[in-house]
């Protein structure tokens, strides 16, 4: 959660304020576009994925911009906080046939499980700047690396996601 946060101040709307706290565009002109490139391909794969608790309504990949970031880079950064936490040595043993990695992603997946009624379902992807939960696991774990790797992802898997497709913000 505190990753999802620092991701905050350099989302579609934090970057836009300097270390202040001022509404200051710091940014060169080429950070902005290489962001702006980045943040129009996630924009792109939150559009293209549909609920399953409302068939037929899709997520709106600029609405839920800002928390996408967030979720992306919070992940990311836990991931990078757990591989430096062990400093150099090995993963500890698996648990019940999961690695540590395996262990890691599962519980980021475990926080995002619920179900919604069809009628709240659509009203939040409507209104509401965050995307359903199960894509603020599953879409943002497929644009990961270390997912990919922890469980055997290949292209036969439907959460294979081409690595030149994936998106990393930072």
């Amino acid at each position: 959660m505190i990753g999802h946060e620092i991701g905050h101040g350099f989302d579609d709307q934090g970057s836009k304020y300097d270390g202040a706290g001022n509404l200051n565009d710091w940014w060169t002109d080429a950070d902005r576009a290489a962001f702006e490139e980045r943040t129009a391909r996630l924009v792109a794969q939150y559009n293209a994925l549909e609920s399953t608790d409302a068939p037929g309504n899709k997520v709106n990949g600029e609405l839920t911009l800002g928390e996408n970031i967030g979720d992306l880079g919070g992940l990311s950064i836990g991931y990078v906080a757990y591989e430096l936490s062990l400093d150099g040595g090995e993963s500890p043993a698996p648990v019940d046939g999961l690695t540590a990695a395996q262990r890691f992603f599962l519980a980021w997946a475990l926080g995002w499980s619920t179900k919604a009624r069809e009628a709240e379902a659509i009203r939040r992807l409507a209104i509401d700047p965050h995307s359903p939960p199960e894509f603020r696991c599953n879409a943002v774990v497929r644009n990961i690396d270390a997912f990919h790797t922890a469980f055997g992802v290949s292209e036969d898997d439907d959460m294979w996601l081409s690595p030149k497709d994936r998106v990393k913000i930072w």
